[in-house]
């Protein structure tokens, strides 16, 4: 028998608490974390509790709309505690290989305390 994706993927162990990771918010469906190889001052991923490889994949799911408000709630709440809105901040969903994906597991990143260029990447 061949174990699920979600048991060996690194965000699920996070968010079963197999993993440290500084929890920094957390609500019903989503969890926030700091980014382990910051891109900028403040660099938080934000993380469903239901896997998902990817958004495509996620928004499937029955209850996609409600996690999804969810987890950008999570994101606005995060920004206002940590005054992030007054400078601005960037929401980026790598999805694939060429998208720079690196964990099978939807989250979003949120990058804040630094000029950001565009194009990005």
């Amino acid at each position: 028998m061949t174990a699920s994706p979600a048991a060996s993927c690194l965000f699920c162990r996070i968010v079963k608490g197999e993993i440290p990771a500084g929890r920094i918010r957390e609500s019903g469906d989503s969890l926030a974390i700091a980014d382990i190889a910051p891109q900028a001052p403040h660099h938080y991923l934000l993380i469903p509790k239901r896997h998902a490889t990817d958004i495509g994949e996620f928004m499937k799911g029955p209850r996609a709309a409600a996690e999804m408000a969810d987890l950008l709630n999570l994101g606005l709440e995060l920004a206002l505690t940590e005054h992030l809105q007054e400078r601005g901040y960037r929401l980026v969903v790598n999805t694939g290989q060429e998208g720079g994906q690196t964990v099978p597991h939807l989250h979003i990143h949120l990058l804040a305390g630094r000029e950001m260029g565009w194009p990005p990447g």
